[in-house]
């Protein structure tokens, strides 16, 4: 933890925030998403009501051609 306080500012508020949902999550609190993954939340929706995603041929198209033989 030590080290931590060398971090960057913007990488010490990103532990902090990963401890926060730890800890909530060993006290059983419900888990509260920020405004930034609710609107992360509204694009996969909206991207999901648009057909926005690859069909399952698609994604097996673009594994098999990555696969090692």
């Amino acid at each position: 933890m030590r080290r931590v306080e060398t971090w960057p500012e913007e990488a010490q508020a990103e532990l902090a925030e990963i401890a926060l949902e730890i800890d909530a999550g060993l006290k059983g609190d419900a888990y509260r998403a920020t405004p930034e993954e609710l609107a992360g939340i509204d694009r996969g929706l909206k991207a999901a009501r648009e057909g926005g995603f690859a069909t399952d041929a698609e994604v097996e198209a673009v594994f098999a051609k990555h696969r090692r033989a």
